[in-house]
């Protein structure tokens, strides 16, 4: 397989756990708000590679990318300690099921993260499109304690300030953080919280109906194997390879 070779333009260590790197785009490389690329470095005379989401929107100039640190991963161990300047090997193209294209029509779009399951949705709540197609568009973020809630004053403050999308994220996003391992204003499982109603009542909006609501799930495998027991409960169906559903998942996205 062919790789690009970009340059790391920026690099951000949110904490102990986490960091967001950008690296340069090539005008040739295209994607879908919602993909992920496999990245990587070359060790030992291999490209050694793994699957990331794209956190920048297609219209950007650069790509971003959003990593757990696993002290003993293979690509991790070495990715963390990478510096503006260093180079990376990204696959030539895209994939995802993280697009609408997947899935029915309907009012509202849910994003349901936890973790780094977050990245694709950052691109996803920066496209226009998204917004011409739903009311509203709910993006949720569970993580263990509030130090991870990465992208949290981008989410709060500048994306509702943006120049050409800010009129309508103030409009039609509703971001709804959670944390389970310490006291936090949204205290909880994600799941919990949809399944007792608790999540609908404080955003102030109905309760979920196969009618309106259409899900995207990314995040841990406790999450995708909860969320779609609680969705197929509801009369929800996945979206198949040529069928689009209800919901849709990423059963590729990999943090290591």
């Amino acid at each position: 397989m062919a790789y690009l070779t970009e340059t790391v333009t920026y690099v951000k260590h949110w904490n102990e756990r986490l960091f967001s790197f950008r690296t340069t785009r090539k005008p040739t490389f295209r994607f879908k708000n919602g993909h992920f690329v496999m990245i990587g470095m070359e060790v030992e005379g291999k490209p050694l590679m793994r699957a990331y989401s794209i956190a920048s929107a297609n219209y950007e100039e650069e790509l971003e990318f959003l990593s757990i640190k696993v002290p003993n991963g293979p690509l991790t161990s070495r990715l963390q300690h990478i510096k503006v300047g260093d180079e990376l090997l990204l696959s030539e193209k895209s994939t995802g099921t993280l697009v609408t294209d997947y899935t029915l029509p309907g009012k509202n779009l849910w994003l349901i993260s936890t973790g780094t399951g977050l990245a694709p949705f950052m691109s996803i709540i920066k496209d226009p499109e998204v917004y011409d197609q739903f009311d509203r568009v709910i993006l949720t973020h569970g993580v263990r304690y509030a130090a991870c809630l990465a992208y949290h004053n981008y989410i709060t403050k500048e994306l509702p300030n943006n120049e050409y999308i800010g009129d309508i994220i103030k409009e039609k996003l509703h971001y709804y953080p959670t944390v389970t391992r310490e006291p936090y204003k949204n205290k909880g499982r994600i799941t919990d919280l949809i399944q007792s109603g608790q999540l609908c009542n404080d955003l102030n909006i109905p309760d979920i109906k196969v009618e309106d609501d259409r899900f995207m799930l990314c995040g841990s495998e406790a999450l995708i194997k909860d969320m779609t027991k609680i969705l197929d409960d509801k009369g929800f169906h996945a979206a198949r390879k040529r069928t689009q559903g209800h919901y849709v998942l990423e059963n590729a996205f990999v943090g290591k």
